[in-house]
């Protein structure tokens, strides 16, 4: 069974009645009303939004709920007046007759009320401040990406730069200490020849 927040209830009218049904859409309205005509776009068949006229309905979902759309006494006296008919082979008729015969004929139907015109349709939002923003991120995107991998080469250089320099700077340290220990050497031989 479909789950009621889901369902919604549509009317249309069928002879001196209201037809309601509780269905999930209007394509399953018309099926339940056995009707092949689009009802809805004739502007014969409504959604309807009433709380007290979609309770019923909502309690009995894909069914078809009949309610007359006047009370009794307001579809007859909407009865046209008729004259009695001759009636000379049966002879005249009783008093009492005639209104239990009008009140078990069946009732003229008043005029279905118009549905409401249908709203025009919004028209679609305009997406072109989107559409702008979006390429805008993306282009930012694009060029941060770039700027990244400029840094990124850039600092490689110098990383490259830097173990070369540290390279020549140990090698040139490595001269300098050995040829200070080899005057440090020599001058401490000196000083003990004269010392002696």
């Amino acid at each position: 069974m479909p789950r009621a927040q889901k369902l919604k209830v549509y009317r249309t009218p069928i002879g001196f009645h209201d037809a309601y049904v509780a269905a999930t859409s209007r394509k399953a309205a018309l099926k339940a009303w056995g009707s092949d005509a689009d009802l809805f776009a004739r502007g014969i068949a409504e959604q309807v939004e009433d709380p007290e006229l979609m309770r019923e309905p909502l309690a009995r979902p894909g069914t078809v709920v009949r309610r007359l759309r006047a009370t009794r006494e307001e579809q007859l006296a909407a009865l046209p007046e008729r004259k009695p008919a001759r009636r000379a082979a049966r002879g005249p008729v009783e008093a009492d007759a005639s209104p239990v015969r009008r009140a078990e004929a069946p009732p003229v139907p008043r005029k279905a009320p118009r549905p409401k015109p249908r709203p025009k349709p919004k028209p679609r939002p305009d997406r072109g401040a989107l559409d702008k923003a979006e390429e805008a991120l993306a282009a930012a995107g694009a060029r941060h990406a770039a700027e990244q991998a400029e840094i990124a080469r850039r600092q490689a250089a110098l990383d490259r730069e830097r173990r070369q320099l540290e390279r020549r700077q140990d090698k040139e340290r490595a001269t300098l200490e050995r040829r200070a220990e080899t005057a440090r050497a020599r001058y401490e031989r000196a000083m003990r020849d004269w010392r002696r």
